[in-house]
Protein backbone atom coordinates (compact mmCIF):
# COMPACT_ATOMS: atom_id res chain seq x y z
CA UNK A 1 0.00 0.00 0.00
CA UNK A 2 2.84 2.40 0.80
CA UNK A 3 5.37 1.36 -1.84
CA UNK A 4 4.00 3.68 -4.54
CA UNK A 5 4.40 6.80 -2.42
CA UNK A 6 7.26 6.05 -0.02
CA UNK A 7 11.01 6.08 -0.66
CA UNK A 8 11.51 3.25 1.86
CA UNK A 9 9.13 0.63 3.24
CA UNK A 10 10.19 -2.12 5.63
CA UNK A 11 8.51 -4.42 8.14
CA UNK A 12 10.39 -5.10 11.35
CA UNK A 13 10.26 -8.85 12.00
CA UNK A 14 12.56 -9.02 15.02
CA UNK A 15 13.68 -6.58 17.72
CA UNK A 16 17.31 -6.88 16.63
CA UNK A 17 16.34 -5.60 13.19
CA UNK A 18 14.69 -2.43 14.52
CA UNK A 19 17.83 -0.30 14.85
CA UNK A 20 18.97 -0.85 11.29
CA UNK A 21 15.49 -0.35 9.88
CA UNK A 22 14.81 2.88 11.78
CA UNK A 23 18.24 4.34 10.99
CA UNK A 24 17.93 3.41 7.33
CA UNK A 25 14.43 4.89 7.14
CA UNK A 26 15.60 8.24 8.46
CA UNK A 27 18.69 8.34 6.27
CA UNK A 28 16.70 7.42 3.16
CA UNK A 29 13.96 9.98 3.87
CA UNK A 30 16.57 12.72 4.29
CA UNK A 31 18.53 11.85 1.17
CA UNK A 32 15.64 10.92 -1.09
CA UNK A 33 13.44 13.79 0.11
CA UNK A 34 10.33 11.69 0.68
CA UNK A 35 8.33 9.72 3.24
CA UNK A 36 9.67 6.50 4.75
CA UNK A 37 7.39 3.86 6.28
CA UNK A 38 8.20 1.40 9.06
CA UNK A 39 5.70 -1.36 9.91
CA UNK A 40 6.01 -2.90 13.39
CA UNK A 41 3.68 -5.91 13.86
CA UNK A 42 1.93 -6.31 17.18
CA UNK A 43 3.73 -9.52 18.13
CA UNK A 44 7.14 -7.97 17.46
CA UNK A 45 6.28 -5.07 19.75
CA UNK A 46 5.92 -7.55 22.62
CA UNK A 47 9.27 -9.27 22.02
CA UNK A 48 12.27 -8.71 24.27
CA UNK A 49 15.06 -6.58 22.80
CA UNK A 50 18.63 -7.89 22.94
CA UNK A 51 21.43 -5.47 22.14
CA UNK A 52 23.06 -6.30 18.79
CA UNK A 53 26.47 -7.92 19.05
CA UNK A 54 29.39 -8.04 16.64
CA UNK A 55 28.42 -11.27 14.89
CA UNK A 56 28.70 -10.99 11.14
CA UNK A 57 24.96 -11.48 10.61
CA UNK A 58 24.05 -8.54 12.85
CA UNK A 59 23.89 -4.95 11.64
CA UNK A 60 24.87 -2.20 14.08
CA UNK A 61 23.83 0.89 12.15
CA UNK A 62 24.61 4.59 12.47
CA UNK A 63 22.01 7.12 13.57
CA UNK A 64 23.98 10.04 12.13
CA UNK A 65 22.15 11.97 9.42
CA UNK A 66 23.87 11.89 6.02
CA UNK A 67 25.13 14.99 4.28
CA UNK A 68 23.10 15.96 1.22
CA UNK A 69 25.36 18.85 0.14
CA UNK A 70 26.26 17.01 -3.05
CA UNK A 71 28.09 19.07 -5.70
CA UNK A 72 28.65 18.00 -9.34
CA UNK A 73 32.16 17.91 -10.86
CA UNK A 74 33.87 21.22 -11.58
CA UNK A 75 33.58 20.69 -15.33
CA UNK A 76 29.79 20.48 -15.03
CA UNK A 77 29.73 23.56 -12.79
CA UNK A 78 31.71 25.56 -15.37
CA UNK A 79 29.50 24.32 -18.22
CA UNK A 80 26.32 25.32 -16.39
CA UNK A 81 27.72 28.78 -15.67
CA UNK A 82 28.75 29.22 -19.30
CA UNK A 83 25.25 28.27 -20.47
CA UNK A 84 23.66 30.81 -18.12
CA UNK A 85 26.19 33.50 -19.02
CA UNK A 86 25.37 33.06 -22.71
CA UNK A 87 21.68 33.73 -22.16
CA UNK A 88 20.16 37.16 -22.67
CA UNK A 89 16.71 36.27 -21.34
CA UNK A 90 17.23 33.85 -18.47
CA UNK A 91 14.39 32.38 -16.40
CA UNK A 92 14.73 30.36 -13.20
CA UNK A 93 11.95 27.84 -12.49
CA UNK A 94 12.16 27.16 -8.75
CA UNK A 95 10.61 24.19 -6.97
CA UNK A 96 10.18 22.67 -3.52
CA UNK A 97 13.67 21.17 -3.70
CA UNK A 98 15.17 24.65 -3.37
CA UNK A 99 14.04 25.19 0.22
CA UNK A 100 16.95 26.63 2.18
CA UNK A 101 18.65 28.11 -0.88
CA UNK A 102 16.83 31.44 -1.12
CA UNK A 103 19.99 33.56 -0.87
CA UNK A 104 21.77 31.55 -3.53
CA UNK A 105 18.79 31.75 -5.93
CA UNK A 106 18.51 35.51 -5.50
CA UNK A 107 22.24 36.07 -5.99
CA UNK A 108 22.40 33.88 -9.07
CA UNK A 109 19.34 35.65 -10.53
CA UNK A 110 20.91 39.03 -9.80
CA UNK A 111 24.08 38.14 -11.68
CA UNK A 112 22.23 36.48 -14.56
CA UNK A 113 19.60 39.25 -14.83
CA UNK A 114 17.06 36.44 -14.57
CA UNK A 115 13.35 36.42 -13.96
CA UNK A 116 12.11 33.94 -11.36
CA UNK A 117 9.05 31.67 -11.45
CA UNK A 118 8.13 29.49 -8.48
CA UNK A 119 5.97 26.40 -8.74
CA UNK A 120 3.18 26.13 -6.15
CA UNK A 121 5.22 24.05 -3.71
CA UNK A 122 8.22 26.35 -4.21
CA UNK A 123 6.22 29.50 -3.48
CA UNK A 124 7.90 30.04 -0.12
CA UNK A 125 11.45 29.88 -1.51
CA UNK A 126 11.43 33.36 -3.09
CA UNK A 127 9.88 36.28 -1.16
CA UNK A 128 6.93 37.88 -2.91
CA UNK A 129 8.47 41.36 -2.75
CA UNK A 130 11.26 40.37 -5.15
CA UNK A 131 10.05 42.42 -8.16
CA UNK A 132 11.16 39.92 -10.83
CA UNK A 133 9.46 36.99 -9.07
CA UNK A 134 6.29 36.34 -11.06
CA UNK A 135 4.82 33.66 -8.78
CA UNK A 136 3.40 30.52 -10.40
CA UNK A 137 3.09 29.03 -13.90
CA UNK A 138 0.22 27.23 -15.59
CA UNK A 139 -3.52 27.05 -14.99
CA UNK A 140 -3.02 28.51 -11.50
CA UNK A 141 -0.24 30.85 -12.56
CA UNK A 142 0.32 34.41 -13.69
CA UNK A 143 0.46 36.00 -17.12
CA UNK A 144 4.02 37.31 -16.52
CA UNK A 145 5.15 33.73 -15.78
CA UNK A 146 3.56 32.52 -19.01
CA UNK A 147 5.26 35.32 -20.92
CA UNK A 148 8.60 34.40 -19.35
CA UNK A 149 8.55 30.83 -20.62
CA UNK A 150 7.31 31.98 -24.04
CA UNK A 151 10.04 34.60 -24.49
CA UNK A 152 13.07 33.41 -22.51
CA UNK A 153 16.12 31.99 -24.28
CA UNK A 154 17.53 30.11 -21.28
CA UNK A 155 15.64 28.02 -18.72
CA UNK A 156 17.20 26.96 -15.41
CA UNK A 157 15.19 24.27 -13.62
CA UNK A 158 15.99 24.23 -9.90
CA UNK A 159 14.71 21.50 -7.58
CA UNK A 160 11.49 21.01 -9.51
CA UNK A 161 9.71 18.15 -11.27
CA UNK A 162 7.16 20.50 -12.86
CA UNK A 163 4.97 18.13 -14.91
CA UNK A 164 2.84 20.42 -17.10
CA UNK A 165 4.80 20.38 -20.33
CA UNK A 166 2.23 22.46 -22.20
CA UNK A 167 3.38 25.47 -20.16
CA UNK A 168 7.10 24.94 -20.74
CA UNK A 169 8.99 26.30 -23.78
CA UNK A 170 8.66 24.49 -27.08
CA UNK A 171 11.27 21.82 -27.65
CA UNK A 172 14.49 23.32 -28.96
CA UNK A 173 13.39 26.93 -28.47
CA UNK A 174 15.59 27.50 -25.41
CA UNK A 175 18.78 26.21 -23.86
CA UNK A 176 18.05 24.50 -20.56
CA UNK A 177 19.93 23.22 -17.52
CA UNK A 178 18.50 21.33 -14.55
CA UNK A 179 19.85 20.93 -11.00
CA UNK A 180 18.26 18.39 -8.68
CA UNK A 181 19.17 16.08 -5.82
CA UNK A 182 16.81 13.44 -7.24
CA UNK A 183 18.61 12.00 -10.29
CA UNK A 184 15.47 10.33 -11.61
CA UNK A 185 13.95 13.78 -12.18
CA UNK A 186 16.82 15.12 -14.29
CA UNK A 187 15.81 15.67 -17.90
CA UNK A 188 12.40 14.11 -17.28
CA UNK A 189 10.14 17.06 -18.11
CA UNK A 190 12.13 19.01 -20.72
CA UNK A 191 15.01 18.09 -23.09
CA UNK A 192 17.70 19.83 -21.05
CA UNK A 193 21.19 20.39 -22.43
CA UNK A 194 22.86 19.89 -19.03
CA UNK A 195 21.73 17.85 -16.03
CA UNK A 196 23.53 18.44 -12.74
CA UNK A 197 22.98 15.90 -10.00
CA UNK A 198 23.44 17.77 -6.75
CA UNK A 199 21.97 19.76 -3.91
CA UNK A 200 20.60 23.01 -5.33
CA UNK A 201 22.05 25.24 -2.60
CA UNK A 202 25.55 23.76 -2.73
CA UNK A 203 25.55 23.59 -6.53
CA UNK A 204 24.43 27.19 -6.98
CA UNK A 205 27.05 28.30 -4.46
CA UNK A 206 29.65 26.63 -6.68
CA UNK A 207 28.21 28.15 -9.88
CA UNK A 208 27.88 31.74 -8.59
CA UNK A 209 31.63 32.59 -8.71
CA UNK A 210 31.59 31.64 -12.42
CA UNK A 211 28.62 33.88 -13.31
CA UNK A 212 29.26 37.16 -15.11
CA UNK A 213 27.11 40.04 -13.90
CA UNK A 214 24.74 41.17 -16.65
CA UNK A 215 24.87 44.88 -17.47
CA UNK A 216 21.71 44.80 -19.58
CA UNK A 217 18.85 44.20 -17.14
CA UNK A 218 16.04 45.05 -19.57
CA UNK A 219 14.68 41.46 -19.49
CA UNK A 220 14.50 41.40 -15.71
CA UNK A 221 12.93 44.87 -15.63
CA UNK A 222 10.31 43.88 -18.20
CA UNK A 223 9.40 40.88 -16.04
CA UNK A 224 9.08 43.15 -12.99
CA UNK A 225 6.91 45.67 -14.84
CA UNK A 226 4.54 42.96 -16.05
CA UNK A 227 4.21 41.68 -12.48
CA UNK A 228 3.01 45.11 -11.33
CA UNK A 229 0.30 44.96 -13.99
CA UNK A 230 -0.67 41.43 -12.91
CA UNK A 231 -1.00 42.45 -9.27
CA UNK A 232 -3.32 45.27 -10.34
CA UNK A 233 -5.41 42.71 -12.20
CA UNK A 234 -5.55 40.35 -9.21
CA UNK A 235 -6.72 43.17 -6.95
CA UNK A 236 -9.41 44.14 -9.45
CA UNK A 237 -10.60 40.50 -9.65
CA UNK A 238 -10.80 40.40 -5.85
CA UNK A 239 -12.95 43.53 -5.78
CA UNK A 240 -15.65 42.16 -8.12
CA UNK A 241 -18.99 41.49 -6.41
CA UNK A 242 -21.24 38.64 -7.51
CA UNK A 243 -24.98 38.30 -6.84
CA UNK A 244 -24.94 34.64 -5.85
CA UNK A 245 -22.40 34.60 -3.02
CA UNK A 246 -19.17 35.92 -1.59
CA UNK A 247 -16.21 36.36 -3.94
CA UNK A 248 -13.64 33.76 -2.75
CA UNK A 249 -10.85 35.81 -4.29
CA UNK A 250 -11.71 38.70 -2.00
CA UNK A 251 -11.63 36.42 1.06
CA UNK A 252 -8.14 35.10 0.29
CA UNK A 253 -6.92 38.53 -0.85
CA UNK A 254 -7.98 39.99 2.50
CA UNK A 255 -6.34 37.12 4.39
CA UNK A 256 -3.10 37.87 2.58
CA UNK A 257 -3.21 41.51 3.73
CA UNK A 258 -3.38 40.40 7.38
CA UNK A 259 -0.67 37.72 7.40
CA UNK A 260 1.74 38.39 10.29
CA UNK A 261 5.50 37.85 10.00
CA UNK A 262 6.55 34.17 9.80
CA UNK A 263 3.00 32.99 9.15
CA UNK A 264 2.42 29.57 7.60
CA UNK A 265 -0.33 29.14 4.97
CA UNK A 266 -1.70 25.83 3.68
CA UNK A 267 -4.14 25.12 0.85
CA UNK A 268 -5.96 22.14 -0.60
CA UNK A 269 -5.92 21.18 -4.28
CA UNK A 270 -9.37 22.46 -5.25
CA UNK A 271 -10.15 25.96 -6.52
CA UNK A 272 -8.63 27.08 -3.23
CA UNK A 273 -5.30 26.38 -4.92
CA UNK A 274 -6.20 28.94 -7.61
CA UNK A 275 -6.91 31.61 -5.02
CA UNK A 276 -3.76 30.61 -3.08
CA UNK A 277 -1.64 30.96 -6.20
CA UNK A 278 -3.25 34.20 -7.35
CA UNK A 279 -3.60 36.07 -4.07
CA UNK A 280 -1.33 34.71 -1.32
CA UNK A 281 2.03 36.44 -1.25
CA UNK A 282 4.54 34.82 1.09
CA UNK A 283 6.98 37.38 2.40
CA UNK A 284 10.44 36.64 3.77
CA UNK A 285 10.29 34.18 6.66
CA UNK A 286 6.80 32.92 5.80
CA UNK A 287 6.07 29.34 4.79
CA UNK A 288 3.39 27.68 2.72
CA UNK A 289 2.47 24.37 1.18
CA UNK A 290 -0.19 22.85 -0.99
CA UNK A 291 -1.64 19.36 -0.79
CA UNK A 292 -1.31 17.18 -3.85
CA UNK A 293 -4.08 15.78 -6.01
CA UNK A 294 -6.02 12.54 -5.66
CA UNK A 295 -5.46 10.80 -2.31
CA UNK A 296 -3.86 13.78 -0.58
CA UNK A 297 -5.90 16.58 -2.16
CA UNK A 298 -7.68 17.26 1.12
CA UNK A 299 -4.48 17.57 3.17
CA UNK A 300 -4.62 21.33 3.83
CA UNK A 301 -5.96 20.84 7.36
CA UNK A 302 -3.60 17.99 8.32
CA UNK A 303 -0.74 20.12 6.96
CA UNK A 304 -1.89 23.03 9.12
CA UNK A 305 -2.02 20.86 12.24
CA UNK A 306 1.42 19.43 11.45
CA UNK A 307 2.70 22.99 11.05
CA UNK A 308 1.42 23.89 14.51
CA UNK A 309 3.26 20.92 16.02
CA UNK A 310 6.46 21.79 14.14
CA UNK A 311 6.25 25.56 14.73
CA UNK A 312 3.93 26.09 17.73
CA UNK A 313 4.98 29.72 18.05
CA UNK A 314 3.79 30.68 14.56
CA UNK A 315 0.39 31.72 13.23
CA UNK A 316 -0.98 29.09 10.86
CA UNK A 317 -3.68 29.78 8.26
CA UNK A 318 -5.50 26.94 6.49
CA UNK A 319 -7.38 27.84 3.30
CA UNK A 320 -9.67 24.97 2.39
CA UNK A 321 -12.75 24.13 0.34
CA UNK A 322 -15.87 22.76 1.98
CA UNK A 323 -15.42 19.37 0.29
CA UNK A 324 -11.91 18.92 1.70
CA UNK A 325 -13.03 20.33 5.06
CA UNK A 326 -15.72 17.66 5.30
CA UNK A 327 -13.26 14.91 4.35
CA UNK A 328 -10.59 15.67 6.95
CA UNK A 329 -10.88 19.21 8.27
CA UNK A 330 -13.81 18.82 10.62
CA UNK A 331 -12.28 15.79 12.36
CA UNK A 332 -8.89 17.48 12.52
CA UNK A 333 -10.45 20.28 14.58
CA UNK A 334 -11.01 17.65 17.26
CA UNK A 335 -7.27 16.91 17.12
CA UNK A 336 -6.62 20.65 17.49
CA UNK A 337 -8.85 20.78 20.56
CA UNK A 338 -6.91 17.89 22.12
CA UNK A 339 -3.45 19.41 21.63
CA UNK A 340 -4.13 23.15 21.65
CA UNK A 341 -2.63 23.64 25.12
CA UNK A 342 0.76 22.42 23.87
CA UNK A 343 1.18 25.31 21.45
CA UNK A 344 2.76 28.51 22.76
CA UNK A 345 0.81 30.50 20.17
CA UNK A 346 -2.71 29.02 19.89
CA UNK A 347 -3.63 31.09 16.85
CA UNK A 348 -4.92 28.87 14.03
CA UNK A 349 -7.21 30.33 11.40
CA UNK A 350 -9.23 28.06 9.11
CA UNK A 351 -10.80 29.74 6.08
CA UNK A 352 -13.52 27.53 4.59
CA UNK A 353 -14.58 28.37 1.03
CA UNK A 354 -18.19 27.25 1.46
CA UNK A 355 -19.85 26.88 -1.95
CA UNK A 356 -21.56 23.46 -1.64
CA UNK A 357 -19.63 22.22 -4.67
CA UNK A 358 -16.53 20.21 -5.54
CA UNK A 359 -15.79 23.19 -7.72
CA UNK A 360 -12.35 22.34 -9.11
CA UNK A 361 -13.74 19.13 -10.61
CA UNK A 362 -16.90 20.94 -11.74
CA UNK A 363 -14.80 23.37 -13.73
CA UNK A 364 -12.59 20.57 -15.06
CA UNK A 365 -15.73 18.83 -16.32
CA UNK A 366 -16.67 21.98 -18.22
CA UNK A 367 -13.27 23.13 -19.51
CA UNK A 368 -11.52 19.80 -20.19
CA UNK A 369 -14.35 17.40 -21.06
CA UNK A 370 -17.02 19.82 -22.39
CA UNK A 371 -19.51 18.19 -20.01
CA UNK A 372 -22.09 19.91 -17.85
CA UNK A 373 -21.86 19.61 -14.08
CA UNK A 374 -23.47 16.44 -12.76
CA UNK A 375 -24.89 17.53 -9.43
CA UNK A 376 -25.15 13.99 -8.06
CA UNK A 377 -21.35 13.81 -8.00
CA UNK A 378 -20.53 17.47 -7.41
CA UNK A 379 -22.90 18.78 -4.75
CA UNK A 380 -21.51 19.04 -1.22
CA UNK A 381 -24.03 18.91 1.61
CA UNK A 382 -24.13 22.30 3.32
CA UNK A 383 -22.95 22.33 6.94
CA UNK A 384 -22.75 25.11 9.50
CA UNK A 385 -18.95 25.11 9.80
CA UNK A 386 -18.85 28.13 12.07
CA UNK A 387 -21.36 26.40 14.34
CA UNK A 388 -19.20 23.26 14.39
CA UNK A 389 -16.23 25.36 15.50
CA UNK A 390 -18.28 26.90 18.31
CA UNK A 391 -19.46 23.45 19.40
CA UNK A 392 -15.78 22.59 19.98
CA UNK A 393 -15.21 25.76 21.97
CA UNK A 394 -13.56 27.74 19.17
CA UNK A 395 -14.60 30.97 17.47
CA UNK A 396 -16.77 30.66 14.38
CA UNK A 397 -17.53 33.54 12.01
CA UNK A 398 -20.03 33.36 9.17
CA UNK A 399 -19.44 35.57 6.13
CA UNK A 400 -22.42 35.90 3.80
CA UNK A 401 -21.60 39.11 1.91
CA UNK A 402 -18.47 40.78 0.59
CA UNK A 403 -19.03 43.67 2.98
CA UNK A 404 -18.43 41.34 5.93
CA UNK A 405 -15.08 39.98 4.75
CA UNK A 406 -12.73 42.67 6.03
CA UNK A 407 -14.21 42.72 9.53
CA UNK A 408 -14.30 38.92 9.77
CA UNK A 409 -10.67 38.49 8.71
CA UNK A 410 -9.50 41.27 11.03
CA UNK A 411 -11.35 39.66 13.94
CA UNK A 412 -9.80 36.27 13.20
CA UNK A 413 -6.26 37.63 13.21
CA UNK A 414 -6.96 39.65 16.37
CA UNK A 415 -8.13 36.52 18.23
CA UNK A 416 -5.44 34.56 20.04
CA UNK A 417 -6.98 31.17 19.49
CA UNK A 418 -8.69 29.02 16.88
CA UNK A 419 -11.06 30.72 14.43
CA UNK A 420 -13.08 29.20 11.60
CA UNK A 421 -14.21 31.67 8.93
CA UNK A 422 -17.19 30.13 7.16
CA UNK A 423 -17.37 32.09 3.88
CA UNK A 424 -20.53 31.38 1.84
CA UNK A 425 -19.05 31.79 -1.64
CA UNK A 426 -20.43 31.60 -5.15
CA UNK A 427 -19.89 28.25 -6.84
CA UNK A 428 -19.91 29.85 -10.29
CA UNK A 429 -16.81 32.06 -10.19
CA UNK A 430 -14.39 30.75 -12.83
CA UNK A 431 -10.78 29.96 -11.86
CA UNK A 432 -9.52 31.73 -14.97
CA UNK A 433 -6.07 30.75 -16.29
CA UNK A 434 -3.66 33.51 -17.26
CA UNK A 435 -4.38 32.80 -20.91
CA UNK A 436 -7.70 31.33 -22.04
CA UNK A 437 -7.07 28.87 -24.85
CA UNK A 438 -9.54 28.25 -27.67
CA UNK A 439 -10.11 24.73 -26.33
CA UNK A 440 -10.88 26.06 -22.84
CA UNK A 441 -13.48 28.48 -24.21
CA UNK A 442 -14.98 25.98 -26.69
CA UNK A 443 -15.35 23.20 -24.11
CA UNK A 444 -16.95 25.53 -21.60
CA UNK A 445 -19.42 26.71 -24.21
CA UNK A 446 -20.36 23.16 -25.18
CA UNK A 447 -20.80 22.20 -21.51
CA UNK A 448 -23.23 25.07 -20.95
CA UNK A 449 -25.16 24.24 -24.12
CA UNK A 450 -25.54 20.63 -22.95
CA UNK A 451 -27.68 21.73 -20.03
CA UNK A 452 -25.30 22.69 -17.22
CA UNK A 453 -27.62 23.33 -14.22
CA UNK A 454 -25.78 26.55 -13.37
CA UNK A 455 -25.39 27.82 -16.93
CA UNK A 456 -27.01 31.28 -16.48
CA UNK A 457 -24.96 32.05 -13.34
CA UNK A 458 -21.77 30.68 -14.89
CA UNK A 459 -22.23 32.86 -17.97
CA UNK A 460 -22.97 35.94 -15.86
CA UNK A 461 -20.12 35.46 -13.38
CA UNK A 462 -17.62 34.44 -16.05
CA UNK A 463 -18.52 37.50 -18.10
CA UNK A 464 -17.99 39.72 -15.05
CA UNK A 465 -14.58 38.17 -14.41
CA UNK A 466 -13.56 38.41 -18.06
CA UNK A 467 -14.63 42.03 -18.32
CA UNK A 468 -12.56 42.88 -15.24
CA UNK A 469 -9.60 41.01 -16.66
CA UNK A 470 -9.94 42.77 -20.00
CA UNK A 471 -10.34 46.24 -18.50
CA UNK A 472 -7.25 45.79 -16.34
CA UNK A 473 -5.15 44.57 -19.26
CA UNK A 474 -6.21 47.54 -21.39
CA UNK A 475 -5.40 49.90 -18.52
CA UNK A 476 -2.02 48.25 -18.06
CA UNK A 477 -1.26 48.46 -21.78
CA UNK A 478 -2.09 52.16 -21.75
CA UNK A 479 -0.20 52.72 -18.50
CA UNK A 480 -3.28 53.92 -16.63
CA UNK A 481 -3.16 53.71 -12.87
CA UNK A 482 0.07 51.76 -12.47
CA UNK A 483 2.82 54.38 -12.83
CA UNK A 484 2.88 55.21 -9.13
CA UNK A 485 3.17 51.52 -8.20
CA UNK A 486 5.99 51.00 -10.66
CA UNK A 487 7.88 53.97 -9.27
CA UNK A 488 7.29 52.58 -5.76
Amino acid sequence: MFSDVAVYVQTVVSPQQAQAVVDTAFRTALVRRGPAVIVIPHDVQAMKMVEPQAENWMSRSSAVAPSTAVVPPEADIAAAAALINAGKKVTFLVGHGVNGATDEVLEAARLAGAGIITVLRGKQVVPSDVPHHTQQLGLLGSLPSLHQVEKCDTLVLLGTNYPYGQFLPKTGSVRAVQIDLKPEQLGLRYPTELNLWGDVRATLAAIIPHLEAKTDLSWQQKVADEMVDWENEMQAQAEVSYPDGVNPRRVVHEVNKHLPPRAIVTADAGTTADWYGHHIRLREGMMGDLSGRLASMMAAMPYAVAAKFAFPERTVVCTIGDGAFQMLGMNELITVKKYLSRWSNPQLIVVVIHNDDLSQVSWEMRTEDANPVWRTAQDVESVDYAGWAELLGFTGIQVRSDDEIEEAVAAAFAHRGVTVIDAYCSRNIPPLPAHISAEFAKNTGFALLKGDPFAPAVVRDSAEALVTEGVERVKNTLGIGSDDKRRG
